[in-house]
């Protein structure tokens, strides 16, 4: 059983994950599995570029959690979302010290719910479980990752609304 957690940067995917590891479950950080994909450094946009495509094709599941911003893409037999309202995410990716430009696309994909409406093109609606990490602590977070991905709790996504936020993002 593959389960992957996905999200914006910023959202807590490496803090979830690494609560994970610690209670002693598997995980991979799909970063470390990219360095021979990438084609291009954007560096305009402060990124790397990878051939998503042929990372997915080529990638080997495992058993355990992926954790990353493009687990959607991979054969996942589960998907945890972790969202994060706009105005807090800015906050953390300031802490992180992005730029300005970075933080601002990084918000309003947030607010757009870019990876929610990628994720759910390719998952089914029992497949994916959309979580609000902003008011929530990293165990909690991660106890509830495992537990959906455990199928001790149902999938739910479609609740969260960021929209409101679009127009204060800068």
């Amino acid at each position: 059983m593959m389960c992957g957690i996905t999200g914006t940067p910023g959202t807590g995917k490496s803090s979830v994950a690494e609560a994970l590891a610690q209670m002693g479950s598997p995980v991979l950080h799909l970063s470390d599995s990219i360095s021979r994909y990438i084609i291009e450094v954007d560096e305009e946009r402060d990124t790397r570029v990878i051939d998503e495509e042929r990372w997915a094709a080529e990638f080997v599941p495992v058993d355990g959690f992926v954790e990353g911003h493009l687990a959607h893409l991979l054969p996942c037999d589960r998907i945890v979302i972790l969202r994060c309202r706009p105005d807090i995410l800015i906050e953390r990716l300031q802490r992180r010290g992005y730029t300005d430009k970075k933080i601002r696309e990084n918000a309003l994909a947030e607010a757009l719910d870019v990876i929610l409406i990628e994720t759910v093109d390719l998952f089914s609606p029992e497949q994916v479980y959309e979580l609000d990490t902003t008011d929530k602590s990293i165990t909690e977070c991660s106890m509830i990752t495992d537990q959906f991905a455990k199928g001790e709790i149902p999938a739910s996504f479609g609740t969260i609304d960021w929209s409101p936020y679009i127009g204060q993002i800068e």
